[in-house]
């Protein structure tokens, strides 16, 4: 490619045979910042194998945040009114697993496999139908509504349609500053709407963005004031539920890259959730492969991709365009 814009969306798509620090993003490109297409490829932008052994020392010698013990979410199938026997789709089927505090978890599947299903029952939005959920040592699984109330500071989301996710009535400013109305934090609006502008910049965006309605920002933009509702708490785990893949490549890059900022700056926990391996890859310490509402294999990411050891991660694999 001749064009610089074409060598940034070639650049900008994370590749499994790679571990960058950070993305290439196509403004590099159109500013000159990055002026050949491999410069991105240097080494001082690509992890060596000393510092992902030293990260990996430090978040598993800690204590779990969170701990899923046997976690089940099955759904009743209307069956006959004179029907004995309950038939269950099993969207989650007796999972286990830990994250650690710092650690981004990967959860990759195909479409359907009981992914966001999972993340949605650990966060209580849909109520488990058994097994346990322990976050910070607490079993969360089975307390009262004003109690995950105010666990929810703690825990957040990001969904994947930005658009969807903003209430169309309220400036970005008011969704942002919203939550922590509800929360009393801060003692008036003059001192949340300081913090929200904070947030705002935090994530890349600007102060008069302040009074603006979702409609009038892109997808990338959405997602960032999402992004930025979610920081607001100041919260210690965020599941990110497909909250890149209604992006194009180009935003997607500049997203994933501010994920991980964030996540350096104010030591986040995520849970990673998509359906794109190379995505996976590239932000995550460990990945969980699931289908059916089954984990099918974890590990770290060199091992799930260059040494998988179920038939349905290999196809996963093979399905990556290029590889």
């Amino acid at each position: 490619p001749q064009h610089p814009y074409t060598k940034g969306l070639l650049a900008c798509r994370p590749s499994p045979a790679l571990q960058l620090k950070k993305l290439p993003v196509v403004a590099d490109f159109l500013t000159g910042v990055i002026a050949d297409a491999t410069a991105h490829l240097n080494a001082s932008n690509q992890l060596t194998s000393e510092e992902i052994q030293s990260r990996r020392t430090t978040l598993y010698e800690q204590n779990p945040l969170l701990k899923i013990e046997n976690l089940s979410t099955w759904y009743p199938v209307n069956s006959g009114f004179l029907s004995k026997n309950k038939e269950y789709v099993k969207a989650v089927d007796q999972i286990n697993f830990e994250v650690f505090p710092g650690e981004t978890l990967g959860l990759v599947g195909e479409s359907g496999c009981g992914k966001s299903t999972l993340g949605r029952s650990i966060l209580r939005l849909i109520q488990p139908t058994s097994g346990s959920i322990i976050f910070e040592g607490k079993d969360i699984t089975h307390i009262s509504k004003a109690e995950m109330r105010k666990l929810r500071k703690d825990i957040q989301i990001i969904f994947q349609d930005p658009y969807a996710s903003l209430n169309p009535k309220l400036t970005i400013g008011q969704s942002i500053l919203e939550p922590l109305q509800v929360h009393k934090l801060f003692k008036s609006d003059g001192e949340r709407k300081v913090r929200v502008l904070e947030l705002l910049n935090k994530v890349g965006l600007k102060e008069e963005h302040y009074n603006r309605y979702p409609h009038e920002f892109s997808g990338g933009q959405r997602q960032r004031v999402v992004i930025a509702r979610a920081l607001a708490l100041e919260p210690k785990f965020i599941i990110c539920d497909e909250s890149v893949s209604a992006l194009d490549v180009s935003v997607q890059a500049q997203v994933l890259n501010l994920i991980k900022d964030l996540q350096r700056e104010f030591g986040l926990t995520y849970i990673f959730i998509s359906h794109d391996l190379a995505v996976v890859k590239h932000i995550s310490d460990r990945i969980m492969v699931m289908n059916k509402g089954k984990i099918e294999e974890e590990g770290f990411p060199e091992d799930i991709f260059y040494a998988p050891k179920a038939a349905y991660t290999k196809k996963l694999i093979d399905a990556i365009p290029g590889n």
